[in-house]
């Protein structure tokens, strides 16, 4: 049976790691607001972009730009993981992880070749424990996400996917949805996925047409890179913002747990304590009736 001083010993450092998990968790938070409103900022510029590719599409014929066009022969496959440099997230990173290997192990089955780009530190160390090799890694990239980044690594793997060393490109970020639901999503980059339109306009809603000068072809030749660069910068800022709120839902977990184990071992010292005392008494009342006899 734990002593009180064992006991004693374990309750400070409990209050010690509460007051730890309590201040990550007003970091965090901090981090989350200021995360959230420039991705909350960015989102509808980047499903605008969307919609304006959408359009585009529809006025002209896929093959005016090879960005389209999907390969007869799918052979090599890009993948960009996206994960945090630090853990204390809960299974943020565990998550993002396994649909990797989920998504890896499916196009392997077909035959294909992985290549593979880890974006967070997290990422990279599980893959290099298990010795899988990888095409690129970076990390620090979530801290500040920006489009000079997003432009570096989209060029990239443009330039991939045009001379033919891939033939599709796929990124697996987080979406963050709530703060208790960052679900990791894979999003196919290139060729450029344009879903076709078959909902009927809304009633009073009357849909967009846009004049495209000097033509269709000049304008998606400038517009399908840059629409590279701005899904691979959301895609920054979503895993991002569910970074932070994963890890600041941990560490309020961690710290209401803490609270709980404290008042366990508090309640467990005061029997010990209780128990000792009444051990105390038992045997001074032994002792004078020893006397009395």
């Amino acid at each position: 049976m734990a002593t009180l001083r064992d006991i004693k010993r374990k309750i400070e450092g409990v209050k010690k790691t509460q007051k730890i998990t309590r201040a990550m968790n007003m970091v965090a938070s901090a981090k989350l607001r200021t995360t959230q409103d420039k991705m909350a900022s960015f989102r509808p510029y980047a499903h605008k972009f969307m919609e304006l590719l959408q359009s585009v599409k529809a006025r002209g014929d896929p093959g005016i730009h090879p960005l389209l066009l999907p390969r007869d022969e799918v052979n090599t496959v890009e993948i960009i993981l996206l994960t945090s440099d630090r853990g204390l997230c809960g299974a943020f990173n565990a998550n993002l992880i396994a649909t990797a290997e989920g998504f890896m192990k499916e196009r392997s089955a077909k035959g294909q070749k992985i290549s593979l780009t880890t974006l967070g530190r997290k990422g990279r160390d599980y893959f290099r424990r298990r010795k899988v090799e990888r095409r690129r890694e970076e990390r620090g990239i979530l801290e500040k996400p920006n489009m000079s980044t997003a432009s570096e690594i989209g060029k990239e793997v443009t330039d991939l996917f045009l001379t033919g060393n891939c033939d599709e490109v796929h990124i697996l970020f987080s979406h963050f949805v709530s703060m208790v639901i960052q679900r990791p999503t894979i999003m196919q980059l290139i060729p450029i996925p344009l879903a076709e339109t078959t909902e009927e306009p809304k009633r009073g809603v009357i849909p967009l047409d846009y004049i495209y000068e000097p033509s269709v072809t000049a304008i998606v030749r400038d517009l399908l890179p840059t629409y590279i660069n701005v899904q691979i910068l959301n895609c920054l800022w979503e895993t991002a913002v569910s970074e932070h709120a994963a890890r600041m839902t941990a560490m309020d977990n961690a710290t209401r747990n803490c609270g709980d184990m404290i008042t366990n071992l508090t309640l467990a010292m005061n029997k010990a304590r209780q128990a000792a005392i009444t051990a105390e008494l038992m045997d001074i009342v032994g002792g004078a009736e020893a006397l009395k006899g």
